[in-house]
């Protein structure tokens, strides 16, 4: 049986009706200015209308000027976010899903993150802000730096997503976005494993995102987890730059393997290896 709000407060005929226009009118997520188009109501009215309505326990604010509706069975009108990804669409747009958050929709990792990563060109104030109890990271990257995406239906709504190749790259680019490169270097081995697997395109992006630490980081992890893959390998070679990057730039690397002009922790790599 479903329980209903009894801390919701009574709406008269015209909210009703309003506030039912606005949720069939909405893709999951409320902003003023959907409101207002929606109503024909200018954005300041809508905007105390809103409020309104939330502090009455029939919307749940998810940030200034953001609602969600608040289903009947609820109990609160502090609802948990249905679908976190419409609403990373809404606060940080433009911006996509990436990192350990595209890994999981591609099923590169079998790891459960609990915060979701987006990648953005705003520059937010709270880069960890929390929404009705999920927790977000937003990393910024520039304009230009949009590309292998892939936009998927939420509901009725379009959101982008890093595909299998942009998403690996990203994590190459820095680890952290990975959880770190341990975990990072499982994920590319589920993507060298799996159906989405491109070492032509990946290599491609690299070479668009232009940063020489990418290929010393996937040239060194190739040569360790798939040395078959000579073409790939070389073509990292090739793309070699001067000065030495780091493996992992939040741990301390120590060893250097000169082939790659990557420093590396302890650990990572047999005595005998290293050049």
């Amino acid at each position: 049986m479903a329980y209903i709000n009894k801390s919701l407060a009574g709406l008269g005929k015209t909210d009703r009706q309003r506030l039912a226009a606005v949720i069939r009118g909405t893709k999951g997520t409320i902003s003023v200015s959907d409101a207002s188009e929606i109503l024909g109501v200018p954005s300041p009215v809508v905007a105390k209308m809103l409020a309104r309505w939330a502090v009455k326990g029939w919307l749940s604010r998810v940030r200034r000027g953001l609602y969600i509706p608040v289903p009947l069975e609820s109990r609160t009108a502090e609802v948990p976010l249905e679908d976190p990804w419409l609403i990373a669409g809404r606060v940080f747009d433009p911006c996509y899903i990436g990192g350990w958050s595209a890994a999981e929709y591609w099923d590169l990792t079998e790891q459960i993150f609990r915060t979701v990563l987006v990648m953005t060109v705003k520059k937010p104030r709270e880069r960890r802000p929390e929404f009705n109890g999920t927790k977000f990271l937003a990393r910024t990257i520039s304009r230009k730096a949009f590309f292998g995406l892939k936009p998927v239906w939420r509901g009725s709504e379009k959101i982008s997503v890093s595909d299998p190749s942009r998403t690996i790259l990203d994590m190459f680019n820095d680890p952290g976005l990975g959880g770190g490169i341990r975990s990072t270097a499982d994920m590319f081995s589920n993507y060298l494993s799996s159906e989405d697997k491109d070492l032509d395109l990946l290599i491609g992006y690299a070479d668009r995102l232009a940063n020489g630490a990418v290929f010393k980081r996937l040239g060194f992890l190739l040569e360790r987890t798939a040395p078959d893959e000579k073409n790939a390998i070389n073509a990292c070679r090739a793309h070699l730059t001067k000065g030495n990057a780091k493996l992992e730039p939040r741990q301390n690397n120590k060893r250097l393997i000169t082939r790659w002009r990557l420093l590396v922790p302890e650990g990572w790599i047999r005595e005998q290896q290293v050049d």
